[in-house]
């Protein structure tokens, strides 16, 4: 059976690449908006969903993956920065707090129309910035339409007092701990399949 990763994501790409899975990717053209009172894991969970099932009809016969991932401060959902003003902003607001990840999660075996949603969470606890450790931070990887303003996998990591959670891919965007029971759901369990 194909594995289909609903996204263009290159960190979602490389995170996938780690089962040692042949897989292809696709990007779903979905719209983003959020609903009005959607919370955080509804909103992540639905566009997952719809993510997967964009792209289930063009691939028969395959195991379609689709994540999304949002976060918040005091239960405020923060988009992501289009800008270098807003993306300043948005680093400043987060500065000395923790803020909540989550990710959605969504496979559908396009053969039998089963579909495993979950959702994953993650915190991350900002360190107490100044305006000049944003700036050069935001030179340095222009986090601009990142969940959260940043790259943790690149300098982003130095903005951070704390991370918590059970799975860091979570944080980057496509869980793989969880991923992986679901795969099995479905008949496909990495550890065996990558040996073939």
């Amino acid at each position: 059976m194909n594995l289909v990763l609903a996204s263009s994501s290159p960190t979602r790409i490389k995170i996938l690449e780690q089962l040692r899975l042949p897989f292809t990717t696709c990007t779903p053209g979905i719209d983003e908006s959020p609903l009005s009172d959607e919370s955080l894991a509804d909103y992540v969970a639905r566009l997952s969903a719809e993510k997967a099932r964009a792209v289930s009809a063009k691939f028969p016969d395959s195991l379609i993956i689709g994540s999304d991932q949002a976060c918040s401060l005091h239960g405020l959902i923060l988009g992501k920065p289009a800008n270098t003003e807003a993306a300043f902003k948005h680093l400043k607001m987060c500065s000395g707090n923790w803020v909540q990840f989550q990710t959605g999660l969504t496979l559908i075996n396009s053969t039998n129309g089963e579909e495993h949603t979950t959702v994953e969470s993650y915190r991350v606890k900002f360190r107490s910035l100044s305006d000049e450790e944003i700036k050069a931070y935001l030179s340095l990887d222009n986090p601009l339409g990142c969940a959260g303003c940043f790259k943790v996998e690149e300098a982003g990591i130095t903005l951070f007092e704390a991370l918590d959670g059970s799975d860091y891919n979570t944080l980057l965007g496509l869980p793989l701990i969880a991923l992986v029971s679901l795969l099995k759901k479905e008949g496909l369990n990495p550890l065996l399949a990558a040996r073939d």
